[in-house]
């Protein structure tokens, strides 16, 4: 039995990273000598096992045959003659194809095998498919789309681009399931530069596929006061990055990559104006997130902001009314922390624009300022104060925030 550590791991080791957990490939054992070891059995579709004391995942050297459409599409096979070449030949990409020896202390040893000359692309920072079995699971142009929002200076080698196109003009993209579309693109958004990820999609022709609400925004106008040389797509991506560049959660950039869906339906003789778009967006929005499943912390506040980030972006003309107003529509005095999060992706719209990305926010302060007043007004005394006519308590609480809001203005 030998024990290799292989994929990611070795990759970010070998560029400088930190790696965050290690993938292990056992050869030579079979499934009752691991459990005779202490291992726990957990895998559904081939066999993996938890280390008895790091509780680490260790999968048996396996190959794999496709047998239909889709991400689940496959019959595995493994044995004790499956050698670690063949194990590593299923890979996806050659910089994810090399492995080093683990020793029984857990600690690597040896030089990095690498029979598929990762080394090199690693070095010239290239992604290229390992063989041809590639084009077997569409799931892997999410994680290249992946790779390239986290690794900038990486390129596509065109070969393994061809690939890919060839994989969506096959239908094979259509076949993935939503929780897996979800979750590849949930983590290209958590990535340094998330738009990366959209520009491989739209490169290879999958992002019509997965996400056409979004691929639609490239080539629709942006206003003419704004920078009519970048359409609404660019934009959007200037948005998300802005976004990541400043650390913000998984919801915030969900919401910057979907705020603007209703630029894409505006009729042609209203262009380059987009009257009405917020709620287009959130027309859109709806059948969107129903498709892929996304979460609701997700979906919410991008229904939010998509609605309301115009209105956001015109406080500073609001006076305490209408500012109380937005505030209840948000349901700021109830959920701050999302509103929180709101203004942060109002914050990246105003400032993903060229040449503003240090343009003032005023609209934030101001929003704070007034959330924080009306927020002062104790709910419960003004409706005592009403106890006999609770048919006035809701006017009254309202009237007692704007007064609130007012003195703070």
């Amino acid at each position: 039995m030998n024990i290799y550590a292989v994929g990611g791991a070795i990759r970010d080791e070998m560029l400088g990273l930190p790696v965050q957990d290690r993938d292990y490939v056992v050869v030579g054992a079979t499934p009752e000598q691991m459990t005779a070891q202490g291992f726990k059995p957990v895998g559904k579709d081939f066999p993996v096992f938890l280390h008895p004391q790091t509780h680490e995942e260790y999968a048996l050297a396996r190959t794999e045959r496709k047998t239909s459409a889709g991400y689940h599409g496959f019959q595995f096979f493994y044995a004790p003659d499956v050698t670690l070449e063949e194990d590593l030949a299923r890979r996806d990409l050659t910089v994810n194809a090399m492995a080093r020896e683990v020793r029984p202390d857990g600690e690597l040893t040896g030089p990095v095998i690498d029979p598929f000359n990762g080394r090199a692309d690693l070095e010239a920072r290239v992604f290229r498919h390992v063989g041809e079995a590639f084009v077997e699971d569409p799931v892997r142009i999410l994680r290249i789309a992946r790779f390239a929002a986290r690794f900038e200076d990486f390129t596509i080698a065109e070969e393994t681009l061809a690939l890919m196109k060839r994989m969506v003009a096959d239908g094979e993209v259509d076949a993935l399931v939503p929780e897996r579309v979800w979750q590849e693109v949930s983590r290209g958004l958590m990535e340094k530069t998330p738009s990366r990820m959209f520009d491989v999609l739209r490169e290879c022709g999958a992002l019509v596929r997965i996400l056409p609400e979004v691929n639609s925004l490239w080539g629709v106008p942006q206003r003419a006061d704004y920078h009519p040389e970048v359409d609404t797509g660019v934009h959007v991506m200037m948005v998300l990055d802005y976004a990541a560049a400043h650390g913000f959660t998984l919801p915030v950039r969900f919401a910057a990559l979907t705020h603007d869906l209703g630029k894409a339906t505006t009729p042609e003789d209203v262009l380059p104006r987009h009257i009405g778009h917020e709620g287009r967006s959130v027309d859109l929005l709806k059948p969107l997130c129903e498709r892929l499943r996304v979460p609701n912390e997700c979906r919410d506040l991008a229904t939010l902001v998509a609605r309301e980030h115009g209105n956001i972006h015109r406080v500073m003309e609001f006076g305490a009314a209408a500012l109380v107003r937005l505030l209840e529509r948000c349901d700021a005095l109830r959920k701050p922390a999302r509103f929180a999060e709101a203004l942060q992706a109002c914050v990246s719209d105003a400032r993903g624009r060229l040449g503003m990305s240090q343009q003032p926010y005023p609209q934030a302060e101001r929003l704070r300022e007034a959330l924080v007043a009306a927020r002062s007004v104790d709910a419960g005394a003004v409706a005592l104060q009403y106890a006999n006519e609770p048919e006035k308590i809701k006017g009254a609480v309202h009237a007692a925030r704007v007064a609130a809001v007012e003195a703070v203005l």
